[in-house]
């Protein structure tokens, strides 16, 4: 079972699906927040105070779940699964009061990627695809035209995947946990 780790909600337990997803651990999730909020600190960023979240390739909800939990005043989720679906919605009813998510059904890396969402609030941005199965690179462009300059891009991928980051976005930092690694992203 699945328990949020940090904040408000701590030791809260998620539903999970079994086949569909693979949901961050709790070591990665503790240490990713513990990188997240050691930078907004050094750079003097405001990560939660009415700010958004956006969980791509969500899953359950996991991370965005996390994110609620310690602070964060509303998550946007990304999920193409249905059946997944059904269980992120069970768990943001869990967790969130009903303005502090939004849902959408998308295929993000075999559609248009428009995304019509407001990004002006956005100060996280989690990319965690299935590993070893999509090129990133076209929804990192993408997302290079609609962030600010103090949105953070954090991408998990296998250690043997090939991560193209496009010119106009800087690594930070690359945290590896066993198989994983973290990419820290924010504009150049």
């Amino acid at each position: 079972m699945i328990s949020i780790t940090g904040g408000k909600f701590k030791r809260k337990k998620l539903s999970s699906i079994d086949n569909f997803v693979r949901p961050t651990s709790a070591l990665r999730r503790e240490a990713f927040f513990s990188t997240m909020e050691s930078y907004a600190i050094k750079n003097s960023i405001n990560l939660y105070e009415n700010k958004i979240f956006l969980d791509l390739f969500a899953g359950i909800g996991t991370m965005g779940l996390e994110a609620i939990s310690r602070g964060m005043g509303k998550v946007i989720f990304f999920e193409n699964n249905k059946k997944v679906i059904q269980v992120l919605k069970k768990n943001c009813l869990e967790i969130c009061n009903g303005n502090q998510f939004e849902i959408y059904e998308e295929d993000l890396i075999n559609s248009s990627m428009e995304m019509e969402i407001e990004f002006n609030d956005i100060s996280i941005i989690y990319i965690d695809p299935p590993y070893k199965k999509y090129n990133l690179k076209n929804l990192l462009n993408n997302l290079i035209n609609k962030i600010n300059i103090k949105t953070i891009i954090a991408l998990e991928a296998s250690i043997r995947d090939k991560i193209e980051i496009p010119d106009r976005i800087n690594l930070f930092q690359k945290k590896k946990y066993n198989k994983t690694v973290i990419y820290f992203l924010k504009l150049s």
